[in-house]
């Protein structure tokens, strides 16, 4: 049996503009190889649709900040290669999962861990599975390069990356095989709307 160290994963968030379906206007990856978070690569994103005052509160970004960024088929190459690993990770997989397979033609979804999920099931009794609380309750945002903030992609997919590697590693008191990983396998997807 494989412990999780033992492949390469990319971890990923996406903002979106609050219409629905989302259009993307930020997009974060960062890998994780032999259990080592990387660098994370960020994309602003000019939408097709403006960008909803509702979400603008969530995540700060407005048509603005955008308004000079790229549209999403002039970076589609650059995502795709940056998501391509032996598995996703995300923290409520399927938003990141449907917004990206709506704007990637074509694309081979690995399969894919959901971190929500995994602390489900590692944590329980949480008062919260937000990724928020979360980082919040295990201490996971010290150290943090300094700018980032909350409900950004950034921000976002490096405190998943961190929650991953915490809970993947039972918080220090051995490390999961990777068959214990709740999986999904790559036609992984939900109908349910999302604001974002």
């Amino acid at each position: 049996m494989a412990d999780w160290a033992s492949v390469r994963y990319a971890v990923v968030d996406v903002e979106g503009n609050g219409q629905q379906p989302p259009d993307l206007v930020e997009v974060a990856v960062v890998s994780i190889i032999s259990g080592v978070i990387g660098d994370p690569t960020a994309w602003l994103i000019k939408p097709p649709r403006p960008i909803s005052p509702i979400v603008t509160r969530i995540h700060g970004l407005t048509n603005e900040d955008v308004a000079s960024a790229p549209a999403f088929a002039a970076i589609a190459s650059q995502v795709r290669q940056a998501l391509d690993a032996d598995l996703l990770v995300a923290h409520n997989a399927h938003i990141d999962v449907d917004v990206l397979r709506r704007h990637l033609d074509h694309w081979q979804c690995p399969e894919v861990v959901d971190t929500l999920k995994l602390a489900k099931r590692l944590l329980p009794g949480q008062a919260s599975y937000k990724l928020g609380a979360l980082v919040s309750e295990l201490s996971l945002a010290e150290g943090l390069p300094a700018g980032l903030s909350p409900h950004r992609a950034a921000y976002d997919v490096l405190a998943t990356a961190r929650l991953f590697l915490h809970l993947a590693s039972r918080g220090g008191t051995g490390f999961m095989q990777l068959e214990e990983l709740p999986g999904d396998k790559p036609g992984y997807h939900s109908d349910a709307p999302s604001l974002f």
